[in-house]
């Protein structure tokens, strides 16, 4: 296939995609700032102003989860619109074979999976951190509907004793808590005290409390512009232990993994975010190829509306089972590399094998 036709191919692709990914980032906008409002529309210091720039920041992370619907979507369209303009009719009449016209659609998958991961994933992960500590604020000394067995609860120890620590959010990357409560106890497993902070941040040694609660073991309550409570634990495993994955970009896994396991914290949550943004690229392949099993019949046949539902439904089934894949890579039931890359490989043997079999018998 000359160049000319394979660069056709290629920006019929690319600007289709476009269209669908700035169709998704903006409904995603719209039913997400829809949402935040109805949540938070009560809270003291609410403005649409915040709404929107809370939105803003979190709808990148969001569509980050889309992509590979967006990949199956565009690939779909793409080539029914081709079939229907008879345009890849008369490509097979001129030689050309259906792998050839296929790999430009390919290729401008794998550029979008290379841009999703290298550009829009720190993109969105430096706005998903920053959405929560603008959501935080506002909810400061709210509710934020999280029940207590899903508030994030650790235990450290120290030659002073022992002490569990609790927030309603994690924040920076699990080196700040908004809205803490520290429960100190005594050598026979006592509490002795209770603190709650209006923040509270990990410095080297110790936590630094900001607006503080005190509840003594006798009852009395007093109140501390700033506390300190000592600690041994290190920035590395307290981000492995609180942080979302998704809130570290891409580049600063690779680092952020081995200096946890070098502190004998398995990093499973890391590593199986850093494997499933190395194989999204080639996961965006995969599902053009599973397009391109239901959506290259002629015109003139029909398009099938069972075939392309079929397509759809392959497209979510591969994303349902990457997704609980990944939950047991996370659990270290699978490798986290395993984990990552199986659904991959399955998919691209089914779309490479049912292809074979259709276009070359």
């Amino acid at each position: 296939m000359g160049w000319t036709l394979g660069r056709y191919f290629f920006f019929r692709y690319a600007t289709i995609t476009l269209w669908f990914f700035l169709g998704i980032f903006a409904l995603i906008f719209l039913i997400d700032f829809t949402e935040l409002t109805s949540r938070t529309a009560r809270l003291p210091g609410f403005t649409y102003q915040i709404a929107l720039a809370i939105s803003a920041l979190r709808v990148p992370m969001l569509v980050l989860q889309m992509v590979p619907f967006v990949a199956l979507f565009a690939a779909m369209a793409t080539l029914v619109s081709l079939n229907r303009k008879y345009e890849l009719v008369i490509a097979r009449s001129a030689g050309i074979s259906a792998w050839q016209f296929l790999l430009p659609a390919c290729i401008g998958a794998l550029i979008f999976g290379i841009l999703a991961v290298g550009v829009m994933n720190p993109i969105a992960a430096y706005g998903l951190s920053r959405s929560q500590l603008i959501e935080s604020d506002l909810r400061s000394g709210s509710s934020n509907e999280v029940s207590a067995s899903s508030t994030p609860w650790i235990r450290q120890k120290t030659s002073q004793g022992d002490t569990i620590i609790g927030a309603r959010a994690i924040l920076s990357q699990g080196l700040e808590m908004a809205d803490a409560t520290f429960f100190q106890l005594d050598e026979g497993g006592e509490i002795f005290a209770r603190k709650d902070a209006r923040r509270a941040y990990l410095r080297d040694g110790y936590w630094e409390l900001v607006d503080v609660k005190v509840l003594g073991s006798d009852g009395t309550l007093s109140t501390q512009a700033l506390d300190r409570i000592p600690t041994d634990l290190k920035p590395e495993f307290v981000q492995e232990r609180l942080a979302e994955p998704e809130t570290i970009p891409f580049y600063e896994l690779p680092r952020k993994i081995e200096v946890a396991r070098s502190f004998g914290a398995k990093a499973n949550a890391f590593a199986m975010q850093f494997d499933s943004l190395l194989a999204l690229p080639f996961l965006l392949v995969a599902m053009t190829l599973i397009a391109a099993t239901v959506s290259m019949r002629f015109a003139r046949m029909g398009q099938s509306g069972t075939m392309i539902l079929g397509g759809v439904v392959a497209g979510f089934l591969l994303y349902v089972v990457s997704v609980l894949v990944k939950a047991f890579g996370v659990a270290g039931f699978v490798p986290p590399f395993v984990a990552a890359w199986f659904p991959v490989v399955v998919a691209m043997f089914f779309g490479v094998t049912f292809l074979l079999y259709k276009e070359d018998g």
